[in-house]
């Protein structure tokens, strides 16, 4: 049914009951039995009431991890081949697909997310699990040339537990790329949802379980971040781990792993820019330009918080931009204008206070959006802002905001313009618009990021495509999406014939730890010079 002719209560149900935990195939109370409330964004009114789950939750969850990856049963989750694996995430993802309007308007409910941005969610959550459905039984190891007498070959195996703390702005996107390629490589996750927006992971969860996930396989406990998040990623019992947020946050979460020097994958954030030369096809890159930092209010680790313009077409691109914002209209999720409120009101003080230093330092204000008049004024509402002209130095073109901001930074060339673009702590994204071929293999090579993007940004989401960054953007055993995202979820493991002992045939065959080749991670680069995909194309994080 269309996601308009679902109602609230329907989208609600698909969670269940949100005040449970999930562990071992079980939903019940959190050890405490508290709970915390989740507020609506749209109207900063209480949805509901979640799990406050704590370190005891997180310790049955990794216990029942670890006891369906031992379980010897049939049909346990351990004792399933890389086929049936495979067969049973792209069930789960046609079950989601089945689902996505209840799921979008519980994402437009909990997340503040117009309805279209919702579904599209949804619709990349069952693509993930399609996707790495597919992986399962494709990912394998290679036979090394030796010696004459020996066999060496490489395994890739399941890490055992692994720990995903997934952000509130994609929980659904964040889900499928890190629960999913970790299930379809067969290891046991405990998942801890943040505490500002966890119902489609809940929803998700149950699912899951309808779909035949075994017990065990995906445990669920929602609480706050430095009890339940906390709990996880100091746990002795979970063998690797996967966080989405913010650069502080990340910090902690690779301090806590080292502990137990296990590996950790961090998609942290972003001051990611485009850059339009002079001779940029400027009607195929505006819708690019304006929505890449608008969706989802801007709070997305990857927006193009940045546009970078060649001085020679620096107010043709101004006017042209400041005309899409004047048009763009924000309002509640459920109206699924173009741009939906804020995730709380610490996100809309903070967003405020950069938009009051702007106004501080005399920024000229481009364009701006309007919030419809039947918002509800206890709602998390920002107008969308252009800025123009702002100093690359400047800190609005320096920090993450996450909000609905652009800053228009003019530029003489690509020297120039390789200095700017690079000259910030982050390195996720970039967007590169121009005509000449050799300059966009040059800015490709010279830009300080994991992805750069010709002619195009975010490429439709990029579900097959390796995501994630450097410098403060992260880090991580490989990269996020794409099949590397189902290489890191179960590591090679060298054989070392070197001194083992040999076996009846006359080989000999070793395993040890991961292999130094893959923990120093991979650092993929996405250019895609011709080919454009939807202008709604940010990809999450």
């Amino acid at each position: 049914m269309p996601s308009q002719t679902v109602t609230d209560a329907e989208a609600l149900a698909l969670a269940g009951d949100p005040t449970a935990v999930l562990v071992g195939g079980h939903w019940r109370a959190p050890r405490a039995g508290r709970s915390l409330e989740l507020t609506n964004p749209s109207d900063g009114q209480v949805l509901t009431r979640i799990a406050r789950g704590d370190a005891d939750d997180i310790d049955d969850a990794v216990t029942a991890a670890r006891a369906a990856l031992d379980d010897a049963g049939p049909g346990a989750w351990g004792r399933l081949s890389a086929a049936e694996r495979g067969r049973l995430l792209a069930a789960i993802g046609r079950a989601v697909a089945d689902e996505a309007d209840r799921l979008a308007r519980l994402e437009a409910l909990d997340v503040g997310k117009p309805l279209k941005q919702g579904r599209a969610d949804a619709l990349a959550l069952a693509r993930y699990l399609e996707f790495y459905g597919g992986a399962a039984d494709k990912v394998h190891g290679e036979t090394i040339p030796f010696a004459n007498g020996y066999t060496a070959f490489t395994l890739r195996e399941p890490h055992g537990v692994t720990g995903h703390i997934v952000p509130w702005n994609y929980p659904m996107q964040i889900i499928g790329r890190s629960v999913g390629a970790a299930l379809a490589m067969g290891n046991a996750c405990v998942l801890k949802p943040a505490e500002e927006a966890c119902l489609t992971a809940l929803a998700f969860a149950r699912i899951a379980e309808r779909a035949g996930l075994p017990p065990g396989a995906l445990n669920v406990v929602p609480g706050l971040g430095e009890e339940a998040g906390a709990a996880l990623t100091a746990h002795p019992g979970v063998a690797h781990l996967s966080f989405t947020g913010s650069v502080g946050v990340g910090r902690l979460v690779q301090t806590a792993a080292a502990k137990h020097t296990i590996p950790v994958t961090l998609e942290l954030g972003g001051k990611s820019p485009q850059i339009v030369f002079a001779d940029a096809d400027l009607d195929a890159a505006l819708p690019f330009l304006v929505n890449a930092g608008i969706q989802n209010a801007g709070q997305t680790c990857s927006a193009a918080s940045r546009i970078l313009v060649e001085r020679s077409v620096f107010d043709e691109v101004q006017r042209r931009m400041g005309e899409r914002y004047r048009a763009l209209r924000v309002g509640p999720a459920l109206a699924d204008l173009d741009v939906g409120p804020l995730i709380s009101r610490r996100q809309h003080e903070l967003v405020s206070g950069y938009l009051a230093l702007a106004r501080d330092q005399g920024l000229r204000v481009v364009g701006q959006g309007t919030v419809v008049a039947d918002a509800p004024a206890s709602g998390y509402y920002l107008p969308p802002t252009l800025l123009a002209p702002v100093d690359p130095g400047d800190r609005l073109a320096q920090e993450e905001i996450f909000g609905p901001v652009q800053v228009l930074i003019p530029f003489d060339g690509e020297a120039e313009a390789i200095r700017i673009a690079n000259g910030t702590d982050y390195g996720l994204v970039a967007g590169v618009w121009t005509r000449d071929g050799g300059r966009q293999l040059r800015m490709a090579r010279a830009l300080q990021c994991g992805q750069v993007f010709v002619n195009n940004y975010g490429a439709g989401g990029g579900i097959e495509l390796p995501f994630g960054g450097v410098k403060r953007s992260g880090h991580g055993f490989g990269r996020q999406d794409g099949r590397h995202q189902a290489r890191l979820s179960a590591p090679a493991h060298p054989a070392r014939p070197v001194g083992a002992g040999r076996v009846a045939s006359g080989t000999a065959v070793a395993r040890s730890a991961a292999s130094r080749r893959q923990s120093a991670g991979w650092r993929g680069r996405v250019a895609r010079p011709l080919r454009r995909g939807p202008a709604e194309a940010a990809a999450p994080g």
